[in-house]
């Protein structure tokens, strides 16, 4: 389900929780309304009850007829205000207390007019007038103090409910919303990790995501999008060993044709002076054919193995080894520019854990954009060191080229951003950051305008490997 429905959902949901308590505290405040309306009425009512029977003590005290015609009329009085508010009253206490209240007001009346009536005193009457008239009120008074309690449990309740439905409600959301933002954070971060991890050169997947909202789409389609990159990535590498092989073959052609000639001259020789020749200058000279072939084997398979497409086959390597193979491809390239080289390589470094082949792409790219960035008669300096930690190890390529514009130096790494102009591709650095980030290591670049750059790539001493998604981990014991 889509995060947008999740959304409405709950919304829904809360929302109709709120309508509904809004309806029964509605309901509940029309209900206190009405009853404390007959309290209001109930009170009027036990006033006129409570000079009633203070006229029937005036009565029985001073045996004064007019207080029994006074009860008479705030009797009929009572009666008619009862009458005008007696569908307020059956709201509040319902019809059978209400029939109650106007039998007990009916029998005190009747009595009332019996009392009248006589001429003589009657003790049995007086007694039934009392009797009857307490009666009235006490019923009247238990009615009043029994709406007063329902008014004040009935606040109470409404008041317990509200709360429980206030914090019911805040939780509901709480709970949603924690659920929903959550859900919403962990896949930003697994997006954030994989397009910072895109940016570094490492291409995979994100897994543990099976979600069919917007989220998962998006997942999706990164993950896609990895993989179309990490294809395109082993295509530009290819292009670009392919474009260094090109730059490399002129230099190379030059080495091979001078094991050729001597090979043709050694062969000239012998042939004209074979009848001349005993058992051991002949081995002699086949021994001398046999070196320079095996110098003209060795250039080629350098070649071949630079130009092969390799997937990523790190082991344990020494990296000056490495460097010494990156020169013997580029030394003619550095020949022809008439650029002189000095190589310094510390001995006893800790050895890596790297796939030769890239980092030997690496360092050729890196000197081949040296030697292009220079003048014939320039210098090319290269070094091995311990890096600052003595946990890894630091490879610089130095020239005395003419550096790089500040305003550059940010961008130097991104993909197709060349300072060559038509003449580069503005691939090879971000191929080789690429590949180095593979590797958990750094490749820095400090330059000045006129003065010449310096590459520094740092990568991790080996311990023990561990593959992980194609990308080459070094961890500690």
């Amino acid at each position: 389900m889509k995060i947008e429905k999740k959304l409405i959902i709950s919304n829904i949901i809360n929302g109709a929780f709120i309508i509904l308590i809004g309806f029964f505290a509605f309901e509940n405040m029309n209900l206190v309304l009405t009853k404390l309306r007959f309290v209001e009425i109930a009170d009027d009512l036990n006033a006129s009850f409570l000079t009633m029977r203070l006229a029937e003590k005036n009565y029985f005290l001073y045996h004064d007829r007019k207080a029994l015609a006074e009860i008479h009329a705030m009797i009929s009085s009572t009666v008619e205000t009862i009458s005008g508010v007696r569908e307020d009253i059956i709201r509040a206490i319902g019809e059978t207390d209400l029939n109650k209240l106007e039998t007990r007001l009916k029998v005190y009346s009747t009595v009332v007019e019996e009392t009248r009536t006589e001429n003589t005193w009657d003790a049995q009457t007086e007694s039934r007038l009392r009797e009857e008239g307490r009666r009235l009120k006490e019923f009247s008074d238990s009615i009043t103090h029994l709406e007063r309690r329902r008014v004040n449990d009935i606040i109470l309740s409404s008041k317990r409910i509200l709360i429980f439905s206030f914090w019911a409600i805040l939780a509901s959301a709480l709970l949603i919303s924690h659920y929903i933002s959550q859900k919403i954070v962990r896949s930003l971060r697994a997006i954030e990790k994989m397009t910072k991890s895109i940016s570094e050169g490492n291409f995979h997947r994100i897994e543990g995501f099976r979600t069919r909202d917007e989220l998962g789409v998006v997942i999706t389609a990164i993950n896609s999008m990895s993989e179309e990159l990490a294809h395109r990535e082993e295509q530009i590498i290819q292009s670009k060993k392919l474009a260094s092989l090109g730059i490399l073959t002129a230099g190379v052609a030059h080495e091979i044709t001078n094991p050729l000639n001597n090979i043709s001259m050694i062969a000239q020789t012998y042939e004209e002076m074979y009848a001349h020749l005993g058992e051991k200058d002949r081995r002699e000279f086949m021994s001398k054919v046999d070196a320079e072939t095996e110098r003209i084997r060795k250039i080629v398979k350098n070649l071949l193995d630079f130009s092969k497409p390799k997937d990523a086959n790190p082991s344990e390597a020494d990296i000056n080894v490495v460097i010494q193979k990156t020169l013997t491809l580029v030394q003619n390239m550095i020949d022809v520019q008439n650029i002189e080289t000095m190589v310094r390589l510390e001995e006893g470094l800790p050895h890596l854990y790297i796939d030769e082949y890239q980092i030997q792409q690496v360092l050729v790219n890196l000197v081949t954009n040296a030697v292009q960035a220079m003048s014939p008669g320039g210098r090319l300096f290269i070094a091995s060191r311990p890096g600052k930690e003595r946990d890894s190890v630091e490879i610089s390529v130095m020239d005395t080229g003419k550096g790089i514009p500040p305003e550059f130096l940010p961008h130097i790494f991104d993909p197709f951003f060349s300072t060559k102009g038509e003449g580069g591709t503005g691939l090879g650095l971000s191929v080789s950051y690429g590949i180095i980030k593979q590797h958990n290591g750094e490749i820095r670049v400090e330059s000045k305008v006129g003065v010449g750059t310096t590459f520094t790539v740092e990568l991790p001493r080996y311990h023990h490997e561990e593959k992980n998604d194609g990308q080459i981990q070094n961890h500690g014991h």
